[in-house]
């Protein structure tokens, strides 16, 4: 168990606020309490994972199913990939300390040039990580106009709007799913750039926006159309008569899926998900990119990802080209049997799109701790959806789908939920604390 307040050293102690909190603002966590209070008492926040065994892991002496891991595809557990990194670390060392400014190794150069082929895009760039990106780009690509924030997008977009804002944009929000409330707010815009910022496949729902009609309307308007497909890179991709599943092929990311072009459309992602790498990437006009090279901090002064995660990003290229789709088939099909055993349960979720994301809600946040409970002691690991994390009539819990849970996993995570949609129907009151 982590250390309580009470537990931590006192740093000049005064009678007006408790010794612990010395070196905090002073000001109340307000939502945050229950994300705060959940922190410390709950065994799946911030567990400490002792060993991992394919999609088994440890936390302590108690085993558990993984369903919360965003590694999709499995390439974290690919013996393949794993075999390539050693040969990477001979010849590049553990890690390229210069910022990409100093000097960048080949090695972002072919990655860069591999990628944009993959997506269809005209250029590619290659950042450490998508909240770099959101907090360095978003203020580089609206200066001082107007930003249109999705807002249920994600806390890392919000948080690079902020910071725009700090610098002397103004941001305004809409409804991602409302594509005439965008074009009105729009229409009445008169300062420029316009930068609007959603995400793609939704990290909590699993389903993604109406791309083509908001492309229709920023481009009609005169604004740049910024998406965050974090969750969607590496799983959907085009669609084609071959395909294997209705995830379409090659993992190309969002743009691909739906038909569009990049005419207007700045597209951010990451590795991190289903390559397992990190690494982030935005593809755009080779003229953007050149410009945030010299506007961004990530490029200029951060240090670039390590020498590891270039590697098994190239070997996961090579991987997804000869195995991908069928991974792909493969994912779908465990996703689709949970999704049909939660309607055969009466459990519901948002998830409209058949996406390895799962949110299941529970109705009463107070009920959060003791389904968190029962999950945990029969041995299923997930992510816990608190307020304000998802508003207080969404509270619940995700389960992310991957190619290497087996269908044993599946079986009993199954069994499980059958349980817990019995508690939900005896309206189980929150756990004795």
């Amino acid at each position: 168990m982590s250390k309580t307040a009470q537990d931590l050293p006192s740093l000049h102690a005064s009678p007006e606020r408790p010794e612990a909190h010395r070196w905090l603002p002073a000001r109340p966590l307000g939502p945050m309490s229950e994300m705060a209070r959940l922190r410390k008492t709950h065994p799946m926040m911030e567990a400490i994972v002792d060993e991992v065994d394919g999609r088994q892991m440890r936390v302590g002496d108690h085993w558990l199913t993984d369903f919360a891991s965003c590694n999709y595809l499995g390439f974290d557990l690919e013996p393949e990939i794993i075999a390539a990194v050693p040969e990477y670390l001979a010849r590049w060392g553990t890690h390229p300390s210069w910022s990409r400014m100093i000097a960048t190794p080949r090695l972002f150069i072919e990655i860069e040039q591999e990628l944009t082929d993959l997506l269809g895009a005209e250029d590619s760039l290659a950042l450490p990580t998508i909240t770099h990106i959101h907090l360095s780009v978003i203020p580089a690509l609206v200066g001082q106009g107007t930003i249109f924030l999705d807002r249920n997008a994600h806390r890392s977009i919000h948080d690079g709007c902020l910071m725009a804002r700090a610098w002397g944009a103004t941001v305004q929000r809409f409804d991602d799913n409302n594509p005439a409330e965008l074009e009105e707010m729009l229409r009445a815009c008169r300062s420029h750039p316009r930068l609007v910022c959603v995400d793609g496949l939704n990290s909590m729902t699993g389903n993604i926006p109406p791309v083509a009609e908001l492309a229709r309307v920023t481009r009609a308007n005169d604004a740049l159309l910024y998406i965050d497909d974090a969750h969607g890179f590496g799983v959907i991709g085009e669609r084609r008569p071959d395909e294997l599943s209705p995830y379409g092929s090659r993992g190309n990311s969002l743009i691909r899926h739906v038909g569009e072009s990049y005419d207007g459309i700045i597209l951010v992602a990451g590795f991190s998900k289903a390559y397992s790498s990190l690494l982030a990437f935005l593809a755009c006009p080779t003229e953007v990119k050149n410009h945030l090279k010299a506007a961004t901090a990530p490029h200029t002064f951060s240090g670039p990802s390590p020498v590891a995660s270039l590697a098994t990003v190239q070997a996961g290229f090579a991987f997804n080209a000869r195995r991908g789709d069928t991974i792909r088939a493969d994912l779908h099909r465990k996703t689709a049997r949970i999704l049909d055993g939660l309607g055969q349960l009466g459990l519901t979720s948002p998830n409209r799109s058949g996406s390895p994301i799962i949110e299941i809600p529970i109705g009463a946040p107070e009920r959060i701790d003791a389904i968190g409970d029962h999950l945990f002691d029969r041995g299923i690991y997930t992510t816990l959806a608190p307020y304000p994390m998802v508003p207080r009539e969404k509270v619940g819990f995700r389960i992310q789908v991957t190619a290497a849970n087996t269908d044993e996993e599946i079986s009993h995570l199954l069994e499980v939920l059958a349980e817990v949609a019995d508690m939900l129907s005896d309206s189980t009151p929150a756990r004795d604390e």
